[in-house]
């Protein structure tokens, strides 16, 4: 997660309750660089490059939630969403291109919980890209040259520590998100 931790993570709040927007904000904005939108439009009119993870309720006049996400995955912005709704999820969200689903109330834990698991899901697919780059590299090296010569080379060997060191940052990021409670309680009936 070290990619996205601190105010360089830029987190929106998007919900037409202005109270609900500016709690999540409060929850957030020590940790994150945090943006506000009190609707669908303002959340499209605030959303570009920067923002990594977008909090977005699904209940909203004019421009709702569901078409805000629409347009955010059509214009092809390179961000996680994750709904926090009243609405309770029903087989509609097949569908749905969001990256987690909260049903309100959202506590504060929820909230940041949810931002810090997409905030790691995001690094790890970035390393993981990078982990591949690497990796074909070496492959294109190895097939390509002899094995004296490649030990000779310091950005080979430089290459090699770097995919290592990589590999192990996956593997322990994997484990982190094991860890994560991915348990259905939410969706459960009371």
């Amino acid at each position: 997660m070290d990619d996205h931790v601190g105010p360089e993570a830029t987190i929106l709040v998007v919900d037409d309750e202005e109270r609900v927007t500016d709690l999540y904000a409060t929850y957030l904005e020590d940790l994150y660089s945090v943006r506000r939108a009190y609707g669908g439009q303002e959340a499209l009119e605030t959303l570009d490059d920067a923002v990594d993870v977008v909090l977005l309720d699904r209940r909203m006049p004019e421009l709702s939630g569901d078409e805000v996400l629409k347009r955010i995955r059509e214009e092809g912005y390179d961000c996680r969403v994750v709904m926090v709704t009243a609405i309770e999820p029903d087989f509609d969200i097949v569908d749905m291109q969001f990256d987690e689903y909260l049903v309100k109330p959202a506590t504060e834990t929820d909230v940041k919980d949810a931002v810090e698991t997409q905030l790691l899901l995001d690094s790890y697919d970035t390393r993981l890209d990078e982990y591949f780059r690497l990796k074909a590299k070496l492959s294109t090296l190895e097939e390509q040259k002899p094995y004296a010569e490649l030990e000779a080379d310091d950005r080979y060997e430089e290459l090699t520590v770097l995919a290592e060191s990589l590999r192990e940052d996956l593997e322990r990021m994997l484990r982190e998100y094991d860890e994560l409670d991915f348990s259905a309680s939410e969706f459960e009936e009371t």
